[in-house]
């Protein structure tokens, strides 16, 4: 239990900071920290992605950096994706799942901290969502 915990905390701190589904941490500590098989850490996270997604999105609205047209659309394509997903996991050998996971994430990974290093042309420093147009940014749709 108190490997869920410290996997739970560390998870939804990152998911608040940076973002993260929760899957990126979770995964990988469910895997190494509590032993589950890749597939089975795949499955719990999905689970306990609902409640730090929630909040988490619950908590940026407040700052006004939620797109609600784009999450909705985004979210309702991953759902249907996610059947797929589910489907392939489920045959996969845990190996191709495991590097495949850790292809992804060494992938995403080196194109943000490239793009990071590089700076996106015309960056402010503000804070997202500060200083943009109205309807921009946190708006809802229509």
């Amino acid at each position: 239990m108190l490997i869920a915990a410290v996997i739970g905390i560390l998870g939804g701190v990152l998911s608040g900071v940076f973002g993260v589904g929760g899957g990126i941490v979770f995964v990988p500590a469910l895997t190494l920290a509590a032993g589950l098989s890749q597939v089975d850490a795949e499955a719990t996270s999905l689970l306990a992605i609902i409640p730090v997604a929630l909040v988490g999105a619950a908590r940026q609205a407040r700052y006004g950096n939620v797109r609600l047209r784009d999450g909705s659309a985004l979210g309702a394509l991953a759902a249907a994706g996610a059947v797929a997903g589910v489907a392939l996991a489920n045959v996969l050998p845990a190996r191709a799942l495991e590097l495949g996971f850790a292809a992804l994430t060494f992938v995403v990974g080196a194109q943000m901290a490239l793009r990071a290093l590089r700076g996106p042309a015309g960056e402010s420093g503000a804070p997202p969502g500060e200083g943009a147009p109205p309807g921009e940014v946190g708006a809802p749709p229509g």
